[in-house]
């Protein structure tokens, strides 16, 4: 039976637990008509892990393999054309079910199912194989290994939606500030950013972050724990356009007291996270500038697969920061404590199988 990491038991209250990793077997695929068997070969970690392993993420469980990122190949498939067709191929797998393509969230009456570690969803990418259903499948890009691959599906998917689609300034010559660079979801802002052809700023807590952002085309960056970085910002901006057109957010805290200073009227952030607060103040001067301020999570299967199109398009490569070879409790643990520590530049990835830099 094929082996999978999960999550294992153990008392503790939410926040204060965390969960130790544990082997588990899981059952021998046997797919229906339209589903297909991945065989794994790379899969990467999401902040939601990290939430599981500490009882903070909606409908935790135990039993069911981790990680939601993931690329293989179709090694056995279902009776119907549909599934058929993907036999063979390299494949990135959409990481939740249930939101086919409405702009204002998903259809299904039970929301989005992102895989791993969850009772809404039995499927995990930290596992051998996994069965899904072919309509899941978008052929991987030719120009990226297994490790870029696994590392772009679930935090570019929320870049995608919370820039292309939320953002209203995903266009050339505007100014985009990208908070927390280091991590998945802002990393992958930055390269559609860049592609697309804005001038793109970043904010961390790392001057070393800020100087590989900008070898990855960032105009410039600012440390957030400095006082009054966004005047240092402010004096970054084009001298024809003093202002930042969209903010793209993981961190909620004082962006919109900080960034309704640096934003244009009705200038928009797109908010994705929150890691400084559930909450936090909508102020006075923002509603006088007409200051927006949109929610984003995850996005739909259409944005999906243009997500996919546009990296293949323009050759994007998603930034791995680490990668850990097979099913191995300790390296993987490791992992986590990048994640952990935010000591982490881009993905971190665990290699499964014949994977790793090579591609088909």
């Amino acid at each position: 039976m094929p082996s999978a990491i999960a999550i294992k038991q153990v008392p503790g209250k939410p926040g204060q637990v965390y969960y130790p990793l544990e082997k588990i077997t899981i059952p021998d695929p046997k797919p229906t008509a339209n589903q297909t068997v991945i065989s794994l070969r790379a899969a990467a970690l999401n902040h939601r892990d990290l939430f599981i392993r500490q009882h903070l993420y909606p409908g935790t469980t135990f039993g069911v393999p981790l990680l939601a990122d993931g690329v293989g190949i179709v090694t056995s498939a279902g009776s119907s054309a549909s599934a058929q067709k993907w036999l063979n191929k390299r494949v990135i797998l959409n990481p939740g079910t249930g939101w086919a393509s409405s702009p204002e969230g998903p259809e299904h009456p039970k929301g989005y199912a992102i895989m791993g570690g969850t009772k809404t969803n039995a499927a995990g990418t930290l596992a051998e194989v996994v069965t899904l259903d072919a309509a899941e499948l978008e052929e991987c890009p030719e120009h990226l290994n297994d490790e870029e691959a696994a590392a772009f599906p679930l935090t570019g998917l929320t870049a995608w939606r919370a820039f292309f689609v939320k953002s209203g300034n995903a266009v050339a010559g505007r100014n985009i500030l990208v908070t927390g660079i280091g991590g998945g979801v802002a990393l992958m802002v930055l390269l559609y950013g860049v592609a697309q052809g804005c001038n793109v700023y970043v904010t961390s807590g790392d001057q070393g972050k800020i100087d590989r952002a900008v070898k990855l085309g960032a105009k410039g960056g600012v440390i957030y724990k400095d006082k009054g970085w966004e005047k240092t910002l402010q004096g970054m901006l084009p001298k024809d356009r003093p202002f930042l057109d969209a903010i793209v957010d993981g961190a909620g805290g004082d962006v919109v007291q900080k960034g309704s200073r640096l934003l244009k009227a009705g200038g928009i952030i797109s908010i994705y996270g929150m890691t400084v607060s559930p909450k936090m103040d909508f102020i006075m001067p923002a509603v006088l500038r007409n200051i927006e301020v949109r929610g984003s999570t995850m996005g739909s299967r259409k944005e999906f697969a243009d997500m996919v199109r546009f990296i293949k398009e323009k050759k994007l490569k998603p930034v791995v920061s680490r990668s850990v070879h097979g099913l191995d409790i300790e390296k993987i643990n490791g992992l986590f404590e990048d994640m952990k520590n935010a000591s982490q530049f881009g993905k971190l990835v665990v290699t499964l199988g014949q994977g790793g830099k090579s591609r088909l």
